[in-house]
């Protein structure tokens, strides 16, 4: 009877023992996931929509509108017309014809332009010549080259092209002096050549037919 009572003394003992290690906090234990119903909603940041802009046909800036029509003619009249060989054309024409009358190159204007803007240019060499002074221009810079006009009668076709360009003028007399103009300073000069041309033609050659200022 004496060693049950020490045997139920001991067990009270050991119950005792683990209630104050496990019945207590330490201060390190995990804290318990929450459930579900019991959690924060997580907040979700709105993705920025992604605009693609849309796509716009770029505007031609070598065509003016009143050109349109006749440009379409030309090329129905004649299928291998490429406009764009054509500006290059015309652009290498002003700087040679402005070069050829520069320097007084008649036989370069032959070729160049339509007889009577051909004789035109003669006449003002001459009436330079007489006068005794000497163009000593450059031409800076072709800034822009735009059509402007185009038209087709029959099979004679007309293209009208406004030069925007940079020019350094200088005029000097028989003994080098300088006159006028400064070769520093370039001016600004707005021209209006119109080109003309028997289309399906054996000459590929656009003619320089008239010539103004903007």
């Amino acid at each position: 009877m004496f060693y049950v009572v020490v045997l139920a003394m001991v067990a009270m003992f050991l119950a005792l023992r683990l209630y104050t290690v496990l019945g207590k906090r330490t201060g390190h234990e995990q804290p318990l996931p929450k459930a579900a119903e019991d959690r924060a909603p997580i907040t979700t940041l709105p993705r920025p929509i992604e605009t693609v802009p849309e796509a716009r046909e770029a505007a031609n800036r070598n065509i003016e509108r009143g050109a349109e029509a006749g440009l379409r003619a030309i090329v129905a009249a004649e299928p291998g017309f490429d406009l764009t060989r054509f500006l290059e054309g015309a652009q290498g024409a002003y700087r040679m014809v402005l070069e050829a009358f520069w320097q007084g190159d008649e036989r370069q204007l032959d070729w160049l332009a339509a007889p009577d803007v051909r004789d035109a240019f003669v006449a003002a060499i001459a009436e330079r010549k007489a006068a005794g002074h000497v163009l000593d221009n450059r031409l800076v810079s072709i800034e822009r080259a735009v059509v402007s006009d185009a038209t087709l009668n029959g099979r004679e076709a007309r293209i009208t092209v406004r030069f925007d360009a940079d020019i350094a003028a200088v005029t000097r007399d028989a003994d080098g002096n300088v006159i006028a103009g400064s070769m520093t300073d370039a001016v600004e000069t707005h021209d209006v050549w119109t080109f003309a041309r028997t289309l399906k033609s054996s000459d590929p050659n656009w003619k320089l037919a008239d010539t103004d200022e903007a």
